[in-house]
C-alpha cells in the first residue's frame, strides 16, 4: 500500500477538471498554478494550443511588490493584470481552470481580481 500525497491528489483532481473544462475560440481558459513563492495566469485557447495572454508574480509589470509574492495580494495583483492583458487581446470570456487546487485563498483572490477588472467567467 502507499501512502498519496497532497500533490497526488490535486493532480487527480486536476484530470477531473480537466474533462470537463475545455477553452474554445468563442470561450478561452483561464488557467492557474501556484507555488509556495509565486503564482501564475494564462489565458489558452485549447482548440490551436495557443497562449493568449500570460501573467505571474515574476512579470516585469508587477516589479513594484514589495516581500513576499506568494500572498493574497500578490494574487489580486495578478488576477488585475492577467484580466488588463486579456482585455487588450480583446478576450472578454473565460472559463476558469483552477487546475486542481481549492477553490479558496489566492486562487479565489486571483479570480475575484480578475472577474473585477472586467473579465467574465
Amino acid at each position: 500500500m502507499s501512502v498519496k500525497s497532497g500533490q497526488d491528489a490535486r493532480v487527480r483532481r486536476k484530470q477531473r477538471i480537466r474533462k470537463k473544462v475545455f477553452g474554445t475560440t468563442e470561450r478561452l481558459r483561464l488557467t492557474v498554478f501556484r507555488s509556495l513563492n509565486h503564482i501564475y495566469a494564462q489565458i489558452v485557447n485549447d482548440e490551436i494550443g495557443h497562449v493568449v495572454a500570460a501573467a505571474s508574480t515574476l512579470s516585469p509589470e508587477l516589479e513594484s511588490l514589495e516581500g513576499h509574492r506568494g500572498n493574497m495580494e500578490a494574487a489580486r495583483a495578478v488576477g488585475k493584470l492577467i484580466a488588463e492583458k486579456a482585455l487588450a487581446a480583446s478576450v472578454q470570456k473565460v472559463v476558469f481552470d483552477r487546475n486542481g487546487f481549492l477553490y479558496h485563498g489566492r486562487i479565489q483572490a486571483l479570480a475575484d481580481a480578475a472577474r473585477e477588472a472586467g473579465l467574465e467567467f
